[in-house]
């Protein structure tokens, strides 16, 4: 198993590509800390993977909240003494046109996405540095490569992610920690439901695969990245995109 023995913290673990991404890192031996703000769903999730004969715990955790990561760090430092892997998955959109965008719609993505990246690392380099090792993976997209019409602030957060990595790649390094981020394409996720068919199939003949891709495919990626098998991958954006942006 890729990642047997590692104390790994994922957040926006409840639904999405977080749960697929903590449902694969327990079965590769992680224990996972499931950090969401929905804390019904994050305990369900964290049941369910013990259940399964797994090791994980729940933790209501708004990103935004310095304190509320603060008394998650320091719970699972306590219990499970170490902490390897956090993969800063939490994020939100509310798009719209520059011309349209309120501030608010503008603040509250650059708040969860871009600040709340920081918060979470912040909380947890002392531990990694003191432990000479440590992996951070960043949630970005595609759209933190090239851009997309109506997300001036979802894009500014994904390429800012990029830059925070190839930043502590450069400062982290030396101490034994890895910073990478992923950069998934058009996924297979619950926030599509609400899209009609016509925009979904849309979406997948711009894919050369003519496909979405599933949750699963990227929880793959980072369960790799957090794992000694890229031991030497440091401050990379990789694409998983299905060839989308060819």
């Amino acid at each position: 198993m890729k990642l047997q023995g590692k104390v790994s913290i994922i957040t926006g673990a409840a639904s999405g590509i977080g749960k697929a991404t903590a449902e694969k890192f327990v079965k590769e031996g992680s224990i996972v800390a499931v950090c969401d703000v929905n804390i019904e769903a994050a305990q369900a999730l964290a049941g369910a993977l013990e259940a399964a004969g797994g090791k994980a715990a729940a933790y209501r955790v708004n990103v935004t909240d310095k304190a509320e990561i603060a008394r998650m760090v320091a719970d699972v430092k306590e219990r499970f003494g170490r902490i390897d892997v956090l993969v800063n998955n939490a994020g939100i959109v509310k798009d719209a046109q520059l011309i349209k965008m309120t501030d608010e719609q503008f603040d509250d993505v650059i708040d969860i996405n871009l600040k709340g990246v920081y918060n979470c690392t912040r909380a947890v380099v002392d531990t990694m540095a003191a432990q000479g090792s440590g992996v951070i993976l960043n949630a970005s997209s595609v759209v933190g490569l090239y851009g997309n019409f109506g997300q001036t602030n979802y894009a500014a957060t994904k390429f800012g992610v990029i830059g925070f990595v190839k930043t502590w790649a450069k400062e982290l390094g030396k101490k034994g920690i890895r910073a990478n981020a992923v950069c998934p394409g058009f996924v297979a996720t619950p926030i599509l439901s609400a899209m009609p068919e016509k925009v979904i199939q849309a979406m997948e003949e711009r894919v050369p695969m003519r496909r979405l891709a599933q949750p699963e495919e990227i929880a793959n990626v980072y369960a790799f990245l957090a794992s000694d098998e890229a031991s030497y991958i440091n401050g990379a954006a990789i694409e998983v995109t299905g060839g989308l942006t060819l």
